[in-house]
């Protein structure tokens, strides 16, 4: 067995129920491993790890892209049913036959893994979500947020990456027994000390199994994980995209917002937070001829 850095592999005293990326082998044959699909770290012995052939990959990815491919027309059909409550608002009812433009909330992400950064950029523009995407190593976040801030003027901020509870170093409610919630908090508190308003800037926090009480309370409107359960790579962008594209004029419950992750309540939790998304008209360059030949007042 040859084992090297990039090989997708599992953990044989986990009866293989995760898939793991390598990151790097320690000298100590200890392989240090982030999730292929969740926000988790893990570290195993080198004789623990069984790679994953071609066929048992590809199955995997298969099913894989078949729960990202149902949430994804879930989040769709609401979005839908959104917009049909916009087009009848602006419209009086349907009476007019307006035209109008809209603007979703701005997001930045930063992401403590490249790979899940790429995936995640990808179904931001499916979503038709505007988006500043960056890699940030989890422990450098609360040192790099403000600069961010300031460049990007964001409305939504995602600090996520990876994180794991560790039964060996305490209790679930100790912060030291979590490999990046610390970092998490620490980030979040940074972002408040600019924007200390939960509907003028939302957050969301956390990765795999983080310390969820710590980050709400740290003032993110959104973290995980409630359960200290596994969250998939993609649930922080369904959580902003459904505050990016729901109108201000509305508010989201946590249901609503958990829906369509892939982890749903047990790995996701927040608060009661107003959408952003702004409706506006005219479209520039929508109006008739005949409307620029009216007589002038010359």
């Amino acid at each position: 067995m040859n084992i090297q850095a990039g090989d997708i592999v599992a953990r044989r005293s986990y009866d293989c129920d995760v898939l793991f990326r390598v990151e790097r082998i320690a000298e100590n044959g200890i392989v240090h491993l982030a999730g292929e699909d969740l926000r988790l770290y893990a570290d195993a012995p080198y004789d623990d790890l069984v790679p994953m052939s071609r066929d048992e990959l590809k199955a995997y990815r298969k099913q894989t892209a078949k729960k990202e491919a149902y949430s994804f027309r879930l989040f769709r059909q609401d979005y839908q049913l959104l917009k049909m409550k916009r087009d009848y608002t602006a419209t009086g009812g349907y009476v007019r036959e307006d035209r109008y433009f809209e603007l979703p909330g701005k997001v930045l992400h930063l992401d403590g893994d490249a790979n899940y950064l790429k995936k995640c950029l990808a179904l931001y523009e499916k979503l038709g979500v505007p988006v500043y995407g960056h890699f940030v190593k989890e422990t450098n976040m609360a040192q790099e947020i403000c600069g961010w801030m300031e460049k990007v003027n964001p409305d939504i901020v995602v600090l996520t990456g990876h994180d794991a509870y560790v039964r060996s170093k305490g209790a679930k409610h100790e912060l030291n027994a979590y490999r990046h919630s610390r970092d998490y908090i620490s980030a979040v508190k940074s972002a408040r000390s600019m924007i200390s308003h939960l509907d003028h800037l939302v957050i969301f926090a956390g990765a795999c199994q983080s310390h969820f009480e710590g980050i709400i309370r740290a003032g993110a409107n959104y973290a995980s994980s409630p359960r200290r359960v596994n969250i998939h790579a993609l649930d922080p962008v369904y959580i902003a995209a459904k505050i990016s594209l729901t109108s201000f004029m509305d508010r989201v419950t946590v249901w609503e917002a958990l829906k369509n992750t892939l982890s749903g309540e047990k790995g996701v939790g927040g608060v009661e937070t107003k959408g952003i998304l702004r409706t506006g008209m005219p479209i520039a360059g929508s109006h008739d001829d005949e409307d620029d030949s009216s007589p002038s007042n010359e």
